[in-house]
C-alpha cells in the first residue's frame, strides 16, 4: 500500500495520509514485545500492581514496563488507579478497548501453538541448509 503523499500536501491535507500514518504508528506500539506482554499478563491475572505486573512480565525493566503502561494508558488501553493511601498503591487494568485487542492478541497466541512444530521444523531445515552451504563452499 502506498501511503506517500506525492502531491506535496501536507498529512493535515491528506485524510488518507493521516490515516496510514497512524495506523502505523498504532501498529509500531502494539506489535512492540513488552505491549503485547502486558496485555497478555493483565489479560490473564486481572488487576494488578506494578510489582507484581514486573513480575510476570519476565525480562522487563522498571523504566521500559513504566513507559509501556503509560503509553498504553495514553492510547487508551489500560486504565491507571491510585488508592488514596500511604505508601500510594498504584492498579493496572485493561480497559474494554485492551480486552478487544487481547481478543486479537490470543488469536495470535493460538497460531504459533498450531504452527509451532511446522515452524521449528523450517528454521531447522533452513540451519541446516546453511550450515551445509557453508561447509561446502569452504572446502
Amino acid at each position: 500500500m502506498d501511503t506517500n503523499c506525492c502531491d506535496g500536501a501536507s498529512a493535515h491535507d491528506n485524510p488518507q495520509k493521516r490515516t496510514d500514518d497512524l495506523a502505523r504508528n498504532i501498529i509500531e506500539q502494539i506489535a512492540d514485545k513488552w505491549t503485547i506482554l502486558v496485555i497478555d499478563a493483565l489479560g490473564t491475572h486481572g488487576e494488578m500492581r506494578f510489582s507484581r505486573l514486573r513480575d510476570m512480565v519476565e525480562g522487563v525493566s522498571q523504566k521500559m514496563l513504566t513507559k509501556t503502561l503509560r503509553q498504553l494508558e495514553r492510547d487508551g488501553l489500560v486504565t491507571r488507579y491510585v488508592h488514596p493511601v500511604i505508601p500510594p498503591r498504584v492498579d493496572y487494568q485493561l480497559t474494554p478497548l485492551g480486552r478487544s485487542l487481547l481478543d486479537k492478541i490470543c488469536g495470535i497466541w493460538d497460531w504459533v501453538e498450531v504452527h509451532m512444530s511446522e515452524m521449528e521444523k523450517a528454521r531447522h531445515e533452513f540451519d541446516h541448509g546453511e550450515k551445509a552451504a557453508r561447509s561446502s563452499a569452504s572446502a
